[in-house]
């Protein structure tokens, strides 16, 4: 053998060597991480720690969970039950389905857990908002924030929120090609957190621009907790900054004009803390501006594309629905075109529309927008048989508890009729089967506005416009942050001709 083959053996071993070396150590990292999260059981309690994995060091399970989508879920939800552990953005967490064990969760808000977000949403949104706000605290401003969200307020809102969908329906079926849907709804709801709730007005330039911005903030709100350049944390609180900065300029030109007639969320949260002996910051309107628009924003925007396209899907149910307005003494006036119109809405008018809410109640079931929310463990607490322990973050699943609760029939159809008053089945199976806005002392506040938003574009689609899909085939849904279509919704919008 020459020297040329030896120092080739060499090498060879030396490579599989370092390989070997590699891979014991990975191995040993893999077991000590597995070990760390292991010994924080609670030493007090008898039960064992749920199944699951917790994935590599300091990532955990974080990269699968966001490539894998909905598909993270239901495959570890199939090989270790219903209540399972991993490790997501930086903390332990264990993820929890069924109406009964989501029960327990939001029914211990304070006493067995805390409301927790991930760190990088607390750190974007600001600790003066409602979602970060705990205790006495929480109370104070749940019942300022109660005034925005009041019957009395929506009655205000709707004909200013009738308009403005009127005219992004209108540049939708003036559209010569497809419109992307999703990419639309969030432009129109962005335009109606501003000009609705917050009765801010801007040019079209600048309010697209923000909208884009809001975007980013968005899009980088469950991110992993790291500061540093171009990280989706830094992203986001860039983008927050930006927003703050807009928003304090039109607080200031919003307090120095005149009354213009027209109460917005700004108005009664003012005159409630007013009335409650509470005063408000700059800092606090701001950070509340925020979260109203992220409230009014992503969640709505998905629920109503997920509304389009299972209309589009299921064209009996769109005219079921049209037939309804219809008859209801709600269909169009005009002619085709810009004068085709829906009268002005009232609330009455929309509760006259039962089986268009069926369909709404129906999609936010098959396609909750939010998949679930997050709590902090104040205290050991047993679920299906685990201990659930102190210090760790539980996760309840919206999503698949609506998949899996016994009580619907054929669950994975688009059925509203699921929700009539001959099967009421959500009804049948407690409060806790159909959670699509959470529930407890932390349920949505807004829930009844976003129905409202959604139904009012409903109506207004269904009355006035004809749509059908740009591309062969219905788009693959994505679960993180939000539900939303891969790659977009393209549709196109037409006038409906009588």
């Amino acid at each position: 053998m020459n020297l040329f083959e030896l120092g080739n053996l060499s090498f060879l071993a030396t490579a599989v060597a370092s390989i070997l070396s590699v891979v014991l150590l990975v191995a040993i990292s893999q077991q000590l991480w597995t070990l760390r999260w292991s010994v924080t059981r609670d030493k007090d309690s008898d039960l064992p720690l749920p199944k699951g994995s917790m994935g590599w060091p300091v990532v955990g399970e974080t990269l699968d969970w966001l490539f894998q989508g909905s598909n993270f879920h239901v495959t570890r939800r199939e090989k270790y039950g219903s209540v399972f552990k991993t490790h997501l953005l930086g903390k332990p967490v264990i993820r929890v389905t069924g109406a009964e064990n989501i029960r327990k969760i939001l029914m211990g808000e304070h006493s067995l857990v805390c409301t927790q977000w991930p760190q990088s949403t607390r750190i974007i949104l600001g600790p003066h908002t409602l979602a970060n706000s705990v205790g006495e605290l929480h109370k104070r401003k749940r019942k300022i924030l109660a005034h925005a969200f009041s019957h009395v307020a929506f009655e205000t809102y709707l004909p200013r929120l009738q308009d403005v969908i009127k005219r992004e329906v209108a540049k939708w079926c003036s559209e010569p090609g497809s419109i992307d849907v999703y990419a639309a709804t969030k432009a129109l709801t962005f335009r109606i957190a501003v000009q609705v709730l917050l009765g801010l007005d801007a040019p079209d330039a600048q309010m697209d621009y923000l909208s884009k911005t809001f975007e980013q903030l968005t899009d980088n709100l469950f991110s992993l907790p790291i500061d540093v350049s171009f990280s989706g944390l830094r992203k986001g609180m860039n983008a927050r900054d930006i927003l703050h900065n807009v928003i304090e300029k039109m607080i200031e030109e919003k307090l120095q004009k005149q009354w213009n007639g027209y109460n917005d969320a700004f108005d009664y949260i003012l005159r409630s803390a007013k009335e409650n002996h509470n005063d408000i910051t700059l800092q606090e309107l701001k950070e509340t501006a925020v979260e109203l628009i992220f409230a009014a924003h992503a969640t709505t925007a998905s629920a109503s594309t997920s509304l389009i396209l299972l209309l589009l899907l299921h064209p009996s149910v769109a005219q079921k629905s049209r037939g309804e307005i219809e008859s209801s003494e709600l269909g169009h006036t005009g002619k085709v075109g810009p004068s085709y119109q829906l009268p002005h809405l009232t609330l009455e008018k929309l509760s006259r529309m039962r089986y268009l809410d069926c369909v709404v109640k129906e999609v936010l079931r098959l396609f909750p927008p939010v998949s679930g929310g997050y709590r902090t463990v104040l205290k050991t607490f047993e679920l299906d048989g685990f201990q659930i322990p102190k210090g760790w973050s539980v996760m309840y699943s919206i999503r698949d508890t609506h998949e899996t609760a016994p009580v619907y029939q054929c669950p994975e159809q688009f059925d509203p009729e699921r929700f009539g008053p001959e099967r009421d089945e959500a009804s049948r199976g407690g409060r806790f089967s159909y959670v699509p806005f959470g529930g407890g002392v932390r349920g949505c506040v807004g829930k009844e506005l976003a129905q409202v938003i959604i139904k009012t574009l409903a109506a207004e689609l269904l009355a006035t416009a004809d749509w059908r899909m740009a591309t062969k085939k219905p788009p693959r849904m994505q679960t993180v942050p939000v539900v939303h279509p891969v790659n977009g919704l393209h549709v196109h919008f037409n006038y409906r001709h009588p």
